[in-house]
């Protein structure tokens, strides 16, 4: 990956509607060109998709939730149905294996503490690999990233 590809990464992470011509006139280079660097950055996985933006206020998810989550035992077997079952959940918007007191972190939204206790007793604490949940409530969100850094 060069110096045009990580421009084109940049420019496509603003704004991944950008018309191929609006995109190779930004980074310089013919529509020719710059289709087939986007075509191979789509087949290296670098690009792994393209998405919209959705606001989860603006959606009514009101409250964004950190879960630490410790599992009853480190086993192949209960991290893998753990994962299965947490990965059909759809206020769970990221799962992470962190190291520490507990074995993973959770991304979480809800409308309210009221629904983010019902998703806790009727779907995530439901699950029987689970010994544990601790919850941390975001008060205030001061930002939030979609680009990464080139």
């Amino acid at each position: 990956m060069d110096e045009k590809d990580k421009e084109i990464l940049y420019w496509l992470q603003k704004n991944g509607r950008m018309s191929i011509a609006e995109l190779a006139e930004k980074v310089s280079l013919s529509d020719t060109p710059c289709i087939r660097r986007v075509k191979k950055l789509e087949q290296e996985g670098i690009i792994s998709g393209y998405s919209a933006v959705v606001s989860a206020k603006g959606i009514g998810l009101n409250v964004l939730i950190y879960a630490f989550v410790k599992l009853q035992a480190n086993s192949d077997k209960n991290a893998e149905q753990f994962e299965q079952q947490v990965q059909a959940l759809d206020n769970v918007l990221e799962c992470s294996v962190i190291s520490g007191g507990h074995d993973y972190l959770l991304k979480i939204v809800a409308r309210d503490l009221e629904d983010y206790e019902a998703f806790v007793k009727k779907s995530l604490g439901k699950i029987d690999a689970i010994s544990g949940i601790e919850s941390t409530v975001v008060l205030k969100q001061n930002f939030a990233k979609t680009s990464l850094p080139l």
